[in-house]
């Protein structure tokens, strides 16, 4: 077994969709990034690769890269866990929290959850969601944008 941890932020920006954990949520604005910013499924993807030491979403899909261009980020995952499971590794468990000040976001954990579950093809109660703010302190409560943790567990598969 082993485990990885990932981190991500974006800064937020009129004019953007807000994509988290695959779900679109209402809001004015949206996280400003090459693909479309997803910070929970890039701080789920960098876990992951980090369990399996297989570099960072940075290395494997660059912002260099027009063909990552406003990718859905949960087409990253999907391409993630392909690499996870070559290198002999699967999914046991993956936790993790966005720091958002706004907006609130507890109506929609489950349906990440489902998302991220599907696309690694696990079930969704091995994927956990949570939502918290920085009561207003740093970039996320200022409202300048958001950030991301996860951590996973991995098992090898051979």
């Amino acid at each position: 077994m082993r485990i990885g941890m990932g981190y991500d932020a974006h800064r937020l920006a009129p004019n953007r969709k807000l994509i988290l954990g695959g779900i679109e949520i209402p809001y004015d604005m949206g996280l400003l990034g090459h693909s479309d910013a997803d910070v929970l499924t890039h701080a789920i993807i960098d876990a992951l690769l980090g369990a399996a030491k297989l570099g960072d979403i940075g290395r494997l899909f660059p912002d260099t890269d027009n063909s990552f261009f406003n990718i859905n980020s949960l087409e990253l995952l999907k391409q993630a866990n392909l690499l996870l499971a070559e290198a002999g590794y699967a999914v046991v468990n993956i936790d993790s929290a966005i720091i958002a000040q706004e907006p609130k976001l507890a109506p929609f954990l489950h349906d990440m959850e489902a998302a991220i579950a599907n696309t690694l093809g696990i079930n969704e109660n091995c994927v956990s969601v949570k939502a918290t703010t920085e009561e207003k302190m740093g970039f996320t409560g200022s409202k300048e944008g958001m950030s991301a943790h996860a951590v996973c567990l991995v098992n090898s598969i051979n």
